[in-house]
């Protein structure tokens, strides 16, 4: 059983995070301690997460609405991504692409296997494009040697010459249809959800503590962790 200032208290806080996505102790005192001192305004935002198919973690002193996979509503359809990743009338394979970049991103950065696993402090936009070439270049290769058959998805032969496709400039581009343009779509993207800063007259990426959260706490236990290698191409301890 609950009572009426625990049902209202937890309804403040889980509109408090529908709207802001995190909940920060220094923004909001009275909501943040309502959440971690009492156990049954704690359960009440939880069972609300569920019904809205999202959960509600607390990493590193901050409280976090994060939307399931295929949640929709919260979150992005692949169709919403396509259009904004994407350059217009992007393909299935521009998309896969595009998160291919993204893993990419996580995977340079978070590979140490120490206290964190935050293995470097920034990447430049420059070194990310040699990178993804090199990722993408090394897949097809071993697809080719060992002879892979394609059982489902697209394969990397497909997204290496999604990525050839693109042009090359020398001078700065917004362009979608440029590598430059393409990686700065998505870092662009990645910087409006809270996920990392990208300074471009330095051409330099960092990530946010967001993210660094979100990364040890949730995404890099080890099946996740192997979820990402796989796509990425890579092996256990790479």
């Amino acid at each position: 059983m609950y009572n009426i200032e625990d049902i209202t208290m937890g309804n403040r806080i889980f509109y408090y995070l529908l709207k802001n996505g995190e909940l920060k102790e220094e923004v909001e005192r009275d909501l943040y301690r309502a959440y971690s001192e009492k156990e049954e305004v704690m359960s009440l935002v939880k069972r609300q997460g569920e019904d809205f198919n999202c959960s509600i973690e607390k990493y590193s002193g901050v409280i976090y609405l994060i939307p399931k996979e295929d949640n929709e509503f919260l979150g992005y359809s692949k169709g919403e991504l396509k259009r904004e990743l994407c350059k217009s009338g992007g393909t299935d394979k521009d998309y896969y692409l595009s998160q291919f970049v993204i893993l990419t991103i996580l995977v340079t950065f978070y590979n140490s296997q120490g206290k964190s696993s935050k293995s470097r402090d920034f990447l430049k936009g420059g070194e990310l494009s040699n990178l993804v070439n090199e990722k993408l270049k090394d897949a097809v290769e071993k697809e080719e040697v060992e002879n892979l058959e394609k059982t489902s998805g697209i394969a990397f032969t497909n997204l290496y010459e999604s990525w050839q496709a693109l042009k090359s400039s020398d001078k700065s581009t917004t362009a979608k249809t440029t590598k430059e343009g393409f990686i700065y779509t998505i870092l662009t993207f990645l910087e409006n959800q809270g996920l990392i800063m990208y300074i471009k007259d330095d051409d330099m990426i960092k990530t946010t503590s967001k993210l660094d959260n979100f990364m040890d706490w949730n995404i890099l236990n080890k099946n996740n962790y192997e979820r990402v290698a796989k796509a990425l191409g890579g092996v256990d301890g790479e």
